[in-house]
């Protein structure tokens, strides 16, 4: 004899899972979580010892900046993710008190060590106030590239911590997360479309069209690969690194996908995953193959 869960159960179960999801995406805890797996696939694949706080401070910096960000775009959002700005009206000034506190923090446990660079822990202040309230997301393609150099500052940062910045695997982590953090940036553009419009903000999608992104965004993805193997087979890079065409796959699979109807899950949760992968793949590789 068999049982099955009845139609609506399985309806109920879904919507309580979409809900989950959404709240972690819009309270910025797994963007925060994605950019602390920036900080750990540098750790392993550059061979630093992992250490918990860099991995704090990161996730503390990363709610306060992009909390700031909800909230300055907020119009925007009530086109482009209404469920969203609802949510950032109900609970952003909350969300907005425990990312500052959590930054605060960060910076004060920073200073009392005396981490190296604590004082750049200012930085993403500055990028955020750059990127909500100068302009830089007016301007075509720069806001693009501006997202993908502040995600590069995530392994350059580590490198600093451990005093390995200079070293050929944190500065290829370095360009590397800025080339895929781009790609993404403009794949996000596509959900935006209609909102950017309206707001006058030329994107990719804006002036190409979502086709034309999703062709010109996997063309850079397979650059980016074959960087990676030219890299590896020129000796320059150690065979380890061949870990990071995980991520190129896992891009190269959610780019024909991308288009304007898809919801937040999907670009915040699948396209931003994209690290959380990078570094569970790793982790895996780390536990069981190294």
């Amino acid at each position: 004899m068999t049982t099955s869960v009845p139609a609506n159960g399985i309806e109920r179960w879904r919507s309580s899972v979409a809900r989950a999801l959404e709240l972690l995406v819009h309270s910025n805890l797994f963007i925060s979580l994605a950019t602390m797996s920036v900080v750990l696939t540098t750790m392993l694949l550059a061979g630093l010892p992992v250490d918990p706080l860099p991995l704090f401070f990161v996730f503390a910096v990363t709610m306060f900046v992009y909390t700031i960000n909800r909230l300055t775009d907020l119009a925007e959002d009530e086109t482009n993710v209404p469920r969203r700005a609802a949510l950032t009206r109900q609970y952003g000034h909350l969300w907005l008190a425990a990312g500052t506190c959590l930054y605060l923090i960060a910076i004060a446990i920073a200073v009392f060590l005396g981490v190296p660079g604590a004082g750049y822990m200012l930085i993403p202040l500055v990028v955020a106030l750059l990127y909500s309230t100068v302009g830089i997301k007016q301007l075509f393609l720069v806001k693009n590239c501006f997202v993908g150099l502040a995600w590069g500052l995530l392994p350059a940062g580590a490198g600093y911590y451990y005093r390995e910045l200079w070293t050929t695997d944190v500065l290829f982590l370095a360009g590397y997360v800025a080339a895929m953090i781009t790609i993404a940036a403009v794949i996000f553009d596509i959900k935006d479309i209609e909102g950017d419009r309206e707001e006058g903000i030329a994107t990719v999608p804006n002036v190409f069209g979502p086709r034309r992104t999703r062709i010109v965004t996997q063309s850079a993805n397979a650059v980016v690969a074959v960087a990676v193997i030219a890299l590896v087979a020129s000796g320059v890079l150690s065979s380890a690194f061949l870990a990071v065409l995980a991520m190129n796959g896992y891009v190269a699979l959610y780019i024909p996908f991308a288009k304007p109807e898809y919801g937040p899950l999907y670009y915040g949760f699948v396209v931003d995953g994209e690290h959380v992968f990078l570094a569970a793949v790793v982790c895996a590789l780390e536990l069981f193959v190294w």
